[in-house]
């Protein structure tokens, strides 16, 4: 089944039943609630550290004036990006992770650093009960320069929140409480005319007995009231039904975006679904409200069309978002996947940008309908600074975390629920997790902090200080797609015995792989190893020498090809006190 067909009957579903249910740097800060309890038996993790060895970087080392593309590698999808001044600032779609919606900042549009999340309090983010792929979808940032604030607006598929928008004068400084917003439909973007005058367009389902086709969709566009932080009533009006020929039945016109030049007003749209049929459509009016024309060289952005079996292959692309950077060149940021050698997708919908040539009538990205390459031509005057200076790694990287810190790197993120809620980082080092009585399959916070996969190859090893007492006691490394799809690998109690097992979870179905009595009266090694679609999982006891548990086992589980949803896979370090997993 293609994922654009997966996307519909899952959107559907979910929408429906949703619609039953309405009624400065790069850390941060993790303090102990007093509601948490310090035990000595709670697992401490002390390090932890992640490789990335992919041959596409091997192959294709950097030259002085290049940088790699995706800028964000791992699960960022859906970018969105504004500019004021000579700030760039970019989000992405967070689903079910908490905190929400992570921001990130750059003066050049290639180094880039993550100054926080949008939504980092209980009080903008109810996802407790959200599904992994429920919760945040495609979230739009933009800079209104004529009051001088941010805006974020998005969909929230939790709690009965629906559309809902967030404010702030400065992206380093927090966010407002979410503004619920009046109107159904999903994707939603907000414009700011230079008349002072604000939009807000929109995905939406075409008016009641107006279906023609399975994935028929049309955008929408309302004026916006910037006082009342609310649509205008009676406003709204349908600008494109169906895409860009509704006599070919295109699907999902979705994640639109609008744009004002020389005059004229660009109407900037994902079409296709998700999946393989993904693109990116532009169309112009000379009033926001439309007639919409689609430009006549659609798809502006694809690899649709292209040989399956391409080398580096790099698929899927769209949803994508515009802005104006340095002197004057227009780029665009979009989601693209990159997937193994079993065409399997695990690290999720990446963060792309490609240069945008709109010397003529209508903006199209510069090499975006042909294989796409793993590197680009730095913009004129920057220097890849990638990796140094506090902005975030590209390529082929290390990352060593030794919880000396007060606080957690913001790639830290926790599930439905924060951090602070079963965090405590030691003084002396460490991190200690203090279990909830939930497992990693229920639909509830979790206590596991979760590193996002950013590799095909990777190693990802922790050092793990901790000692079970009773049989539902466990901790460990988990490789998690979702709570109906994940590897749990870690230290339980059986009788007087610890073992270390390897548990599979497939549609919510587990079984235990294997399982080995240890000493865990010292640190225990873990790791996690893949090689493409082949993951391995080992320990160490006694700082010996690594042992394989289980042999090799496929990562397919933790694709969006089997697991469905939208998100990638996470490495997680994970506790519990209501431990399922029990060797024979």
């Amino acid at each position: 089944m293609k994922t654009s067909k997966i996307k519909f009957s899952f959107l559907f579903a979910f929408m429906a039943i949703f619609s039953l249910c309405q009624t400065g740097s790069a850390q941060s800060g993790v303090k102990k609630k007093s509601s948490q309890v310090k035990s000595k038996n709670n697992p401490t993790f002390t390090q932890f550290v992640y490789q990335g060895d992919d041959d596409v970087y091997r192959e294709n080392p950097l030259g002085d004036d290049e940088f790699y593309n995706p800028i964000l590698q791992g699960c960022y999808p859906d970018p969105s990006i504004t500019r004021k001044g000579n700030d760039y600032y970019l989000v992405n779609s967070s689903f079910s992770m908490f905190p929400g919606v992570p921001i990130f900042h750059s003066n050049d549009l290639v180094n880039w650093k993550q100054i926080g999340h949008v939504l980092d309090r209980t009080s903008q983010l109810k996802v407790e009960t959200a599904g992994v792929s429920a919760g945040i979808y495609a979230p739009d940032i933009k800079y209104n320069p004529y009051n001088d604030t941010f805006y974020m607006i998005t969909t929230q598929f939790a709690s009965g929140i629906g559309n809902m928008v967030v404010k702030t004068k400065d992206p380093l400084k927090g966010w407002s409480n979410p503004i619920k917003l009046n109107f159904n439909g999903i994707d939603p973007s907000i414009f700011f005319d230079d008349n002072g005058k604000a939009y807000i367009v929109h995905n939406d389902a075409p008016d009641k007995g107006k279906e023609l086709y399975n994935g028929h969709r049309v955008i929408k566009i309302w004026e916006y009231d910037l006082n009342t932080d609310q649509i205008i009533p009676g406003t709204d009006k349908i600008i494109v039904d169906g895409g860009v020929d509704i006599k070919k039945k295109p699907i999902w016109i979705e994640g639109p975006h609008l744009y004002k030049k020389n005059g004229r007003y660009y109407l900037m749209c994902a079409e296709g679904g998700t999946g393989d049929w993904h693109s990116e459509v532009i169309f112009v009016s000379n009033s926001p409200k439309g007639p919409f024309i689609p430009s006549g060289n659609n798809p502006i952005l694809s690899q649709r069309y292209l040989r399956p079996e391409r080398k580096n292959k790099i698929d899927w692309t769209g949803h994508a978002d515009l802005v104006e950077g340095p002197g004057g060149k227009y780029y665009g940021v979009f989601l693209a996947i990159r997937p193994n050698e079993k065409n399997f997708v695990n690290s999720g919908r990446e963060t792309f940008i490609l240069p945008v040539d709109w010397s003529g009538e209508f903006p199209i990205f510069e090499n975006g309908l042909i294989p796409m390459e793993p590197k680009l031509k730095l913009p004129k005057g920057v220097v890849n600074r990638q990796g140094k200076d506090g902005f975030l790694p590209n390529g082929n990287f290390t990352y060593t975390e030794n919880f000396t810190s007060p606080n957690l790197a913001y790639s830290w993120i926790g599930m439905r629920g924060p951090r602070e809620d079963f965090v405590h980082i030691s003084p002396k080092g460490g991190v200690q997790i203090m279990p909830f009585n939930v497992n990693i399959k229920e639909v509830k916070p979790v206590s596991s902090l979760f590193y996002r996969q950013q590799h095909k190859n990777f190693t990802a090893t922790t050092v793990l200080n901790y000692q079970p007492k009773v049989e539902n006691d466990l901790a460990g490394l988990v490789c998690y797609q979702s709570e109906r799809f994940n590897y749990v690998f870690g230290i339980t109690k059986i009788k007087k015995d610890t073992y270390i097992l390897l548990q599979r979870t497939d549609k919510g179905n587990s079984v235990i792989l294997a399982s080995a009595k240890i000493d865990a009266s010292k640190p225990v090694q873990l790791q996690v190893k893949a090689k493409g679609n082949e993951y391995s999982f080992s320990y160490s006891e006694n700082n010996g020498e690594l042992k394989n548990l289980g042999g090799m086992v496929s990562g397919d589980i933790l694709s969006t090809n089997i697991a469905g949803g939208f998100t990638g896979s996470l490495i997680g370090l994970y506790a519990t006190s209501a431990n399922d997993a029990f060797p024979e």
